[in-house]
């Protein structure tokens, strides 16, 4: 049986001071009165029925996640003690869905991308799943094909065609520098990096078991506890001390065989708030207003974004990120967005995580 796993495990550092600990971003509801997650989970639902999708988070926000997704079985909400990145997260939820299914194949998506249209979506989910069905020894990644040359992401080199749409993959590259970019861009041979997947839940493992053992022994202990009531001792016992690294370090840049299909999508990874501005339209003076109540006299080329009725105005400011919740107020340049991650640690020490 086919399966879908959303992982929400992300923290969101560099949209606080709405994403926080307690309600990461995932669960921010920044776009027509909808989280990330419902948006990810509604674009999975229209494929896959509700006992076939799983979700991994935090433990901690296993409360938050249920209320937002009402329709999904409470043991199909896979709860990490500590964040351990995307090799354990993955390997996990395989595990777990193995033990179940152990004909399993297995989506992986992300719940901070914003994807749009649907239809081009689900095409492209549904060549994923017949391509890991048809190439049983393959992990298959879904790439985007690129609109411009982006420092931000990460891609993959496609190699030799296997069909229409599917390539082998030659290489992964990290993100690159701008020059570099560009050149990606204009060969036509690179897709952004999506961080989504699909493979046969015994191939995936059997690569974690050849590539990153240290995780998949204590991963196949947990799971083999999984409906038990020894599933949170083993959890709390060995998962924080699984390896901190990603699946695509961990296992897709030293598998044997990757290919990718391609998702002829408008993408936007909501990483940063810049990124707002790809979804939400901008007013005549370039303004980005994500909230209820903004006004702007003579200010142009601004972002706003405030999730309650807190009126947000501006009076001739240019260029400035204005970020409102309810206990602290983000104010800086465009152009120092990168410092946030920075700036997050400081209020950190000087306020004791008060507003972490």
């Amino acid at each position: 049986m086919r399966h879908a796993v959303i992982m929400a495990g992300g923290a969101g550092v560099r949209l606080w001071p709405l994403s926080r600990r307690s309600r990461p971003k995932q669960i921010l509801r920044l776009f027509n009165g909808k989280s990330l997650l419902r948006q990810s989970y509604e674009r999975v639902a229209a494929m896959f029925d509700p006992e076939q999708i799983h979700v991994i988070t935090n433990q901690a926000h296993l409360p938050i996640v249920s209320e937002d997704l009402p329709e999904l079985p409470a043991s199909n909400l896979i709860g990490e003690p500590v964040g351990r990145d995307t090799a354990a997260a993955v390997g996990l939820a395989s595990a777990v869905i193995a033990k179940r299914d152990p004909e399993a194949v297995i989506g992986i998506f992300t719940a901070d991308h914003v994807i749009t249209p649907i239809e081009r979506f689900c095409a492209a989910v549904e060549r994923a799943y017949e391509t890991a069905e048809q190439h049983a020894d393959a992990l298959v990644t879904m790439g985007i094909r690129p609109t411009r040359p982006d420092t931000n992401y990460g891609y993959v080199w496609r190699g030799k065609s296997v069909a229409d749409g599917l390539f082998e993959v030659r290489m992964f590259k990290e993100k690159p520098d701008l020059e570099t970019a560009e050149e990606y861009c204009s060969s036509g041979e690179y897709y952004w990096n999506s961080g989504m997947f699909a493979w046969r839940a015994d191939t995936i493992l059997s690569q974690l078991e050849e590539h990153l053992p240290q995780s998949h022994d204590p991963i196949r202990r947990i799971a083999d506890a999984w409906g038990t009531d020894q599933w949170q001792l083993q959890l709390a016992g060995l998962y924080p001390d699984l390896p901190k690294i990603s699946i695509d370090f961990a296992v897709m840049e030293r598998a044997p065989r990757v290919l990718v299909v391609e998702m002829d999508c408008d993408w936007v990874d909501v990483g940063s708030w810049p990124a707002i501005a790809s979804v939400v339209d901008a007013d005549s003076d370039g303004n980005v207003s994500s909230c209820q109540r903004v006004l702007h006299h003579g200010s142009k080329n601004n972002i706003v974004v405030s999730e309650d009725e807190h009126l947000i105005a501006t009076i001739g400011v240019e260029d400035l990120v204005i970020i409102h919740s309810p206990g602290a107020t983000l104010i800086c340049r465009k152009e120092d967005v990168t410092g946030i991650k920075d700036l997050v640690e400081h209020v950190n020490k000087e306020y004791e995580d008060e507003y972490a």
